[in-house]
């Protein structure tokens, strides 16, 4: 019985030595988006991937410049927009999020991913609060950061 017992005590020990949190090395969690979507319309989605993004301040007092160069599933994507996500308050970063969005052809001619150039003009309700934006597609988001006036 003696014997048995300091095998079960040992192999207690060895069990949770292996679970070391020392040893482990974990990613911090993905900070949590505090927007929630903005409904899109029949037929619009997410382009697939954004390559790059850039911000610039307009010449209309209040307008924000908003540039993605991105990939979308295949050729015929119409009505390239970007639909800023809903927030309850503020966010405390400053940085806004906005989904690459696009309609969907029909009909597609070709299912190649084909590259696509997204250019518009964001009124912000509040543009002194905006430092940034966070461009998001399916399979990824690029931020860009508004240059210092």
């Amino acid at each position: 019985m003696r014997a048995l017992m300091t095998g079960a005590v040992l192999a207690a020990v060895f069990g949770l030595a292996a679970c070391s949190p020392s040893e482990e090395a974990t990613a911090p969690p993905p900070k949590k988006s505090q927007a929630r979507q903005a409904v899109f319309y029949q037929g619009q989605e997410q382009i697939v991937s954004i390559t790059s993004a850039s911000v610039a301040s307009s010449e209309t007092p209040g307008t924000i410049v908003l540039k993605v160069d991105g990939v979308g599933a295949s050729d015929g994507y119409t009505d390239t927009s970007f639909k800023p996500r809903i927030y309850a308050g503020p966010p405390a970063d400053g940085i806004y999020e906005v989904d690459v969005v696009a309609t969907r052809p029909a009909t597609a001619t070709s299912q190649t991913p084909t590259p696509i150039h997204i250019e518009g003009a964001w009124n912000p309700n509040y543009p002194e609060r905006v430092k940034g934006v966070k461009f998001i597609a399916q399979t990824n988001d690029t931020t860009a950061m508004l240059p210092a006036k």
